[in-house]
């Protein structure tokens, strides 16, 4: 079922199905709730799935002129309050993941699990930063050329002509997202903290889903950052890249399946 909640005058998208423990997942870059389609259909089947439609993307309109991740942490939230919620597992694809971390930094109390799902917990490095800067220039003058460059490298070698079905589907989605929600995200993700520290507290089970030729992160990098986590449960995909929840869908939702039982022993 399709809701809105207000946050900050604007109407925000989200997914409700199933009953009982809570779960929220949220999409990453590029992205809506529609990628979460598979999961949320069999996770919802013995838990209640939300999935948001993050500022900008899917059916959610731009607030502001820089979708920071604390702006997207208060913007879940919001979500959340408005359906009485108080303790849910949250997981994050890459820009989600930064989302959730923001979300741990402010709200942990309300955290029963963590997921990081191809995501990391530190900022960008100025390489990374630069990168970013470049990609900004590109939307500005051609998004459709950027669009058609941005999908194809995430997936593994192995896998993007598996999926190449996969990836049109992702580019004509982001097709639809305005040029300014793209520069809006690409300027969040560039300015955001790091939050590795808050790894080394956490007293909930944190996930990380790691893909084995993901470019985006490298393994030992990810892993650096379960070893700070008193109860990490570590996935590593041999065959994916940065998009594991299509390359390796059962795998992968086996996982985070069996985390959330974790998390709510």
């Amino acid at each position: 079922m399709l809701k809105v909640a207000d946050f900050k005058r604007a109407k925000i998208n989200y997914s409700d199905s199933g009953k009982g423990r809570v779960i929220v997942l949220l999409h990453g870059f590029m992205e809506s709730l529609d990628i979460w389609d598979d999961f949320s259909a069999q996770l919802s089947k013995t838990y209640r799935v939300l999935c948001i439609d993050l500022p900008g993307f899917g059916q959610s309109p731009c607030i502001g002129y820089v979708h920071s991740m604390e702006l997207l942490a208060q913007c879940v939230k919001s979500v959340l309050d408005k359906e009485g919620l108080r303790r849910y597992v949250l997981i994050g694809h890459s820009m989600g993941g930064y989302a959730a971390m923001a979300f741990a930094d402010f709200f942990p109390d309300n955290l029963k699990g963590l997921g990081l799902f191809h995501s990391s917990a530190l900022a960008d490095s100025e390489e990374k930063k630069k990168s970013r800067e470049q990609a900004i220039s590109v939307v500005k003058k051609d998004p459709r050329r950027y669009i058609q460059l941005f999908f194809s490298p995430l997936f593994a070698p192995s896998t993007a002509a598996q999926f190449s079905a996969s990836i049109k589907a992702l580019e004509k989605r982001a097709a639809s997202i305005s040029n300014k929600a793209i520069v809006y995200a690409l300027e969040g993700m560039k300015d955001r903290k790091r939050r590795d520290w808050i790894l080394e507290l956490t007293k909930f089970p944190v996930l990380f889903i790691i893909g084995k030729h993901d470019p985006t992160f490298p393994v030992e990098t990810i892993l650096k950052q379960a070893e700070l986590v008193k109860d990490p449960y570590v996935l590593l995909l041999e065959n994916s890249g940065h998009m594991g929840f299509i390359e390796e869908r059962d795998v992968t939702l086996k996982a985070v399946r069996k985390f959330v039982r974790k998390c709510y022993k």
